[in-house]
């Protein structure tokens, strides 16, 4: 466990034993060693380079795609905040700092005339969604990133291509413990009033099929059948999960607060009361069903993190 005298002395926020259930979009989970809030890059690679190299690092973004269990997590984890949500485009190149919202990344592009509409309708920060490859409607952060800058456990900042991140379907090689803090896309240029248009018309599209009124993070498994290797649109195949967790008989399954959502089945939602253990015992009690039904193995797409509860 990390203590006080492990930190170095930075400028930043540093809260021992913050519960992140706060922090989570399904509002469930124990606490961190240790969360660190840095100012700016510079007190990022203070903290990193001064953190001893046995203590384990984990970046956290706005936790829309995330279990903490209700042990908490034994690391240090780290926050970016307003010194990381910087949006700057030039010409049809956008650069971003990994703490920007997807969404606002989307609109404020759009509104000089870059396309980035995919990220729109994404929940969560630019960070989660370069580790992630998040993408939608045939669109993913492989196909528009440029470069990424991020922060190893040195303390060093380095430039990653995509060729470095070796994007894939829903992940990428970032290694354990690098804090992304930029990112640069390159959109095709687009008339700003179409460009909200589409935008408005997918908003409209995502709230007619999924529970976004509800505590949910997204899709809770991949697609049985995704991307080649290259994690490029064009390799999408039609398998979808919620078919799959349809056909074995898991839309609306509970498991103490947790549901699978009669809405979209794909998605896990914390319907009150919920627990981690609530949580993850239900995903795995439907990957159980479905491959009991298809013999197929469903993939999480949510992160699980951290300890069992002690009790």
């Amino acid at each position: 466990m990390i203590s006080q005298g492990d930190v170095p002395q930075v400028r930043g926020k540093v809260t021992f034993g913050r519960a992140l259930s706060e922090l989570t979009w399904l509002r469930v989970g124990g606490p961190a060693d240790v969360l660190f809030q840095p100012v700016d890059l510079e007190d990022l690679q203070v903290f990193l380079r001064g953190l001893a190299p046995q203590f384990a690092v984990f970046p956290m973004g706005v936790g829309s795609n995330l279990i903490v269990r209700d042990g908490g997590l034994r690391a240090a984890v780290i926050r970016l905040g307003r010194g990381f949500n910087g949006i700057e485009v030039d010409g049809t190149r956008v650069t971003v700092g990994a703490a920007a919202l997807d969404a606002h990344v989307a609109r404020k592009a759009a509104a000089a005339g870059v396309d980035l509409t995919f990220l729109r309708t994404i929940p969560g920060a630019i960070g989660g969604a370069v580790r992630m490859n998040a993408g939608c409607y045939g669109s993913y952060v492989a196909d528009h990133l440029i470069e990424a800058r991020a922060v190893n456990r040195a303390g060093e900042v380095v430039v990653l291509t995509p060729a470095d991140l070796q994007f894939a379907y829903r992940r990428s090689a970032l290694p354990e413990g690098w804090v992304l803090t930029e990112a640069v896309f390159e959109g095709a240029a687009g008339d700003p009033d179409t460009l909200e248009a589409r935008m408005a018309d997918q908003l409209a599209k995502r709230d007619a099929s999924q529970p976004t009124k509800e505590r949910s993070a997204g899709s809770t498994f991949r697609n049985p059948a995704g991307f080649s290797s290259t994690g490029k649109a064009d390799d999408v195949h039609d398998l979808k999960a919620w078919k799959v967790i349809d056909d074995a008989g898991m839309r609306g399954a509970r498991i103490g607060g947790a549901q699978m959502s009669e809405m979209h089945s794909n998605f896990m939602i914390n319907a009150g009361g919920a627990t981690a253990a609530d949580l993850e015992n239900l995903g795995e009690e439907v990957r159980k069903k479905v491959y009991e039904n298809s013999a197929i193995t469903l993939e999480w797409e949510i992160m699980r993190v951290g300890d069992p509860s002690c009790e």
